[in-house]
């Protein structure tokens, strides 16, 4: 049986990491009557307070989960790449990965889809498109604005065509995640738009597929800030010299 490795970044979620574990272990991987696919969740608690670490403590001794630790916060992509590098030591070729967020704003169900074009060998890496059913209310659409900005700038920089460059969900195939993960160096929210450049940098078969999406508040918890958005700026133009540097050695 092959394997979905979950990576699941953790910073202060007493209130929602236990249910996001559970849903996660619950979900149909496998689309149709198909069931050759388990998950198995790595939790990277990133420096939090006490009440989260009890609890990533709590789902790694009853082995629900994998726990990691970073002693100090260093941010969801440093945390990620832990998850993406304890994966790869125990994953076959075969198995595959995928992020999800502790908070529950994305929906475990939507794994099946994200699978899908791997599973048919159609695919490297599958991104989530929260914008596949056109968003309602003011601030789903002003959210949809300013990520549609985000994500044709970085479609200009790498040249590739996706709908959703930011959405967390990214599931990535374990040859093309062993090909990217030398080029993950972003600590914070960064990460997201590196790992798209990485992938067109190396040629890999980008897909998306419909993702669900439950938006929390500032005040609900929510962790991406202003300076987060401006990062993708700085990333997008250092990932464009990493590009052209590959393609004058090869040259």
């Amino acid at each position: 049986m092959r394997t979905l490795f979950v990576v699941m970044p953790v910073f202060n979620e007493p209130d929602t990491l236990a249910v996001s574990v559970a849903r996660v272990r619950a979900a149909r991987v496998s689309q149709g009557a198909s069931s050759d696919w388990r998950t198995q969740v790595i939790l990277i608690d990133d420096g939090s307070a006490e009440s989260t670490l009890a609890a990533v403590r709590a789902l790694g001794a009853s082995g629900d989960a994998i726990a990691l630790f970073h002693p100090k916060n260093r941010g969801k992509g440093a945390a990620i790449r832990t998850g993406f590098a304890h994966a790869l030591t125990l994953a076959r070729d075969d198995d595959a990965i995928i992020i999800q967020d502790a908070d529950l704003e994305y929906d475990p169900a939507d794994f099946a889809g994200l699978l899908a074009p791997v599973a048919r060998g159609e695919a490297d890496i599958v991104l989530g498109n929260r914008w596949a059913v056109p968003p309602r209310g003011f601030k789903r659409l002003a959210h949809r604005m300013l990520n549609g900005f985000l994500t044709v700038s970085s479609n200009v920089m790498t040249g590739l065509k996706v709908s959703d460059m930011e959405c967390c969900l990214k599931l990535f195939t374990i040859p093309a995640m062993r090909t990217i993960i030398g080029d993950l160096d972003e600590e914070r929210f960064g990460i997201e738009p590196q790992i798209v450049a990485a992938a067109a940098r190396h040629g890999l078969r980008v897909r998306e597929a419909p993702a669900s999406y439950a938006p929390r508040s500032f005040e609900e918890g929510k962790k991406i800030r202003m300076k987060d958005g401006l990062r993708v700026f700085v990333v997008l133009w250092r990932e464009r010299r990493k590009t052209a540097r590959a393609i004058h050695s090869r040259a």
